[in-house]
């Protein structure tokens, strides 16, 4: 697995030879679009990556709004565009929340087709906050993670839980390299997530399934 951090947002190049973004791409130079993402920030490299990639998007041209409590249609809209499921045709999963018209539709009818999320009866709730655990699950299952056997995990707040794949999911996570928690004893597992927490989450996923992503700082 190769990772290297420690780059800075004002220019990020990517060498992608094959990965599940991006096909014959070679060196790009990126750029920061957002203001209100700063280089200090600990999420910036994942930001910044992943909207030149065109995976995430900004709420306006300007401005990414990092600590904005991330939602369930971003989360299922981004993860579809970094499994390249957008043109994938599905049938209508018939959420009421989510008419055709919706910039989350294509995304959460790909999504659901593919198994990976579902709704809450005939809703979606796309607009409802998304928390820790449920990104786990989203994640495992979409990047086909292989998932681990054990419930007994570092996190104290993790083991008291009643849920058993819940469990397995945040270990899986932990197992890929993806999270480390939010202390070395605890997950989080009902915190919501960030914008900014969510694009990291999704840019240590695809760095632990494609050995190609390549990430190098311009200083």
């Amino acid at each position: 697995m190769k990772k290297l951090f420690n780059v800075s947002i004002l220019t990020v190049v990517l060498v992608i030879i094959s990965s599940v973004i991006v096909s014959g791409h070679s060196v790009q130079a990126y750029t920061n679009p957002f203001t209100d993402v700063k280089e200090t920030n600990s999420h910036a490299n994942a930001i910044v990556s992943l909207y030149n990639e065109g995976i995430i998007t900004g709420v306006t041209s300007k401005t990414y709004e990092p600590g904005k409590s991330a939602t369930r249609g971003d989360a299922a809209l981004y993860l579809a565009n970094a499994l390249n499921l957008q043109n994938t045709t599905a049938p209508n999963p018939e959420f009421k929340d989510v008419p055709t018209t919706s910039k989350y539709y294509k995304a959460i009818a790909a999504l659901n087709k593919a198994g990976i999320v579902n709704g809450y009866g005939d809703e979606f709730r796309p607009n409802a906050t998304l928390t820790r655990s449920q990104l786990a699950k989203m994640l495992t299952i979409g990047f086909e993670l292989q998932q681990s056997t054990t419930t007994k995990t570092k996190f104290t707040d993790v083991n008291k839980l009643t849920d058993t794949a819940t469990k397995k999911y945040i270990q899986t996570l932990v197992d890929y390299e993806i999270t480390k928690g939010t202390t070395a004893t605890t997950f989080s597992p009902n915190m919501k997530l960030t914008r900014a927490q969510l694009a990291t989450f999704l840019y240590n996923a695809i760095q632990a399934t494609s050995d190609d992503f390549i990430v190098i700082g311009i200083e």
